[in-house]
């Protein structure tokens, strides 16, 4: 081992890091269909989701301070760890609640990979450096995009879907070789007041409303004990929670940043076009090879769209939003959000999964217009010593716009199933019927009328969802509407 710090391989190992935790999220879009017909629990799939997103917002604002306390290299190796183990175990799933644990503990790894792989980035590099640092840092989440919905469709067909989570294994190890063997670090500790109490308190909250959107309607009657149990648990957190970062020395999400227009607007956007975000890599996947019986790779294809799409809007916007105004970039990009979702909600299995993927290509410039626009807004917003408070708070709130998102349209999913099946059937049927149409064996020993039926079924509840992204496309616009018209620059 060196006793000097080697930067280029370092950053070869942050940027596996990177990579392999930006994959994770449309490597598993595009094989929930073939893992939901080989596990079942159709009803549960965008927990497989939530889980994972849930886990890494909550231990985000941990790590991160954690590093502080310990280290980058110790605790940067200990999520990385836990995040392969997770992966490690997700591959060995044999049911659904099996596989929705192990991506909960995949995503208390997650939760170390990008706060700390940004802080060693500060560590080892000069400020001049950085920014041509940043931009390799940045291009891994659009390469990963690209790449994921390929990769993923490419191990289901082909290989088998363990592999979408065992891929990770090798690029886990040489990252924490990487860092390990190659970053020498003196460790300055800075004291932190961790605020635990806040994130088990956001975690109860957010987990217990994710249930009973899930669960609500299907499982259990809106009315029922544990529906209204869980909402009563969900707001004495919330309440509780609020209480507990008035009083934390340091709280996980300062209350004073929501003072700010700039930072509210943008913040909450970036929620609802979480939501967006989210519905349209979960479902879209489930649309094309459920109802319209395509490939994998097919479905993956349409997905990277967006994904291409979001690299040219965050490229036209770095140049555009000082030329031509903040605002009105971010207007923009709210304009082909809402473009792009007008194409989903007149989706159908005769329009192709061309027709899909233009709209996730209008969806995804709308994204990078827009979101470019409220993170550098938000930055250039505050004084230094506030920038990565802010920047933590928009990371947040994007996570938790993905995790609420798939449950809430997973909540409408199952619903829309459940009251179309006892339409057809007379009497209530489990969703999970779905299973079979999702396995290509299977699905041929359905008869026609059964098979027309059943994606019909389907294909009338994503539908629904669908329109559920639409209302959020058009809730983003408004709120977007509201942003400042001059952003401040206070650098």
């Amino acid at each position: 081992m060196s006793n000097k710090t080697n930067p280029k391989i370092v950053l070869v190992s942050i940027i596996l890091a990177m990579f392999m935790a930006a994959i994770e999220g449309t490597i598993v879009a595009t094989a929930i269909p073939s893992i939901v017909a080989d596990l079942g629990g159709f009803s549960l799939f965008s927990w497989v989701f939530s889980s994972f997103l849930l886990a890494q917002a909550v231990t985000i604002p941990i790590y991160g301070k954690l590093a502080d306390l310990y280290g980058r290299k110790p605790v940067f190796t200990f999520g990385v760890l836990v995040f392969l183990i997770g992966s490690l175990l997700c591959g060995f799933a044999k049911t659904m609640n099996m596989l929705i644990l192990f991506r909960l503990i995949q995503g208390l790894g997650a939760g170390a990979v990008q706060p700390i792989a940004t802080t060693i980035v500060g560590d080892i590099f000069t400020m001049t450096e950085r920014a041509r640092i940043q931009g390799y840092i940045s291009s891994v989440w659009g390469i990963s995009s690209i790449l994921g919905p390929g990769l993923g469709a490419f191990f289901v067909q082909y290989v088998r879907w363990s592999w979408i989570f065992w891929v990770n294994i090798p690029i886990g190890v040489f990252a924490i070789c990487g860092i390990w063997f190659f970053m020498v670090e003196t460790v300055h500790k800075q004291e932190h007041k961790i605020d635990y109490i806040g994130s088990a308190l956001i975690f109860i909250s957010i987990s217990a409303l994710m249930v009973v959107f899930i669960q609500a309607g299907t499982v259990w009657p809106w009315s029922s004990a544990p529906v209204l149990l869980l909402l009563g648990l969900s707001l004495v957190g919330s309440y509780l929670f609020i209480k507990q970062e008035k009083l934390a020395a340091e709280p996980i999400m300062p209350l004073e940043i929501w003072s700010d227009s700039l930072i509210v607007v943008s913040n909450l956007a970036t929620l609802t076009t979480g939501v967006v975000l989210i519905g349209v890599s979960s479902f879209l996947p489930t649309y094309i090879q459920g109802v319209m019986g395509k490939s994998p790779i097919t479905s993956g294809f349409a997905l990277a769209f967006m994904s291409m799409g979001w690299i040219a809007g965050a490229t036209v916007a770095a140049k555009a939003m000082f030329k031509y105004g903040f605002r009105r970039i971010a207007v923009v990009g709210g304009i082909w959000i809402l473009m792009g979702s007008l194409f989903f909600i007149t989706l159908s299995p005769e329009r192709g999964w061309l027709w899909a993927g233009v709209g996730s290509l209008l969806i995804g410039l709308g994204m990078g217009l827009a979101r470019t626009v409220f993170i550098v807004g938000i930055q250039n917003s505050v004084k230094w010593e506030m920038r990565g408070v802010v920047t933590a708070s928009n990371m947040f709130m994007n996570i938790l716009g993905n995790a609420m998102g798939a449950a809430v349209l997973g909540g409408i999913l199952n619903v829309s199933l459940s009251n179309y099946l006892m339409g057809v059937s007379g009497e209530a049927l489990n969703v999970d019927v779905i299973n079979v149409l999702l396995d290509p064996i299977r699905r041929g020993t359905l008869s026609q009328g059964v098979l027309q039926i059943m994606s019909s079924g389907l294909a009338i509840a994503l539908q629904h969802v669908f329109w559920g992204l639409f209302i959020l496309a058009v809730l983003s616009f408004i709120l977007i509407l509201y942003f400042p018209e001059k952003a401040r620059d206070s650098a």
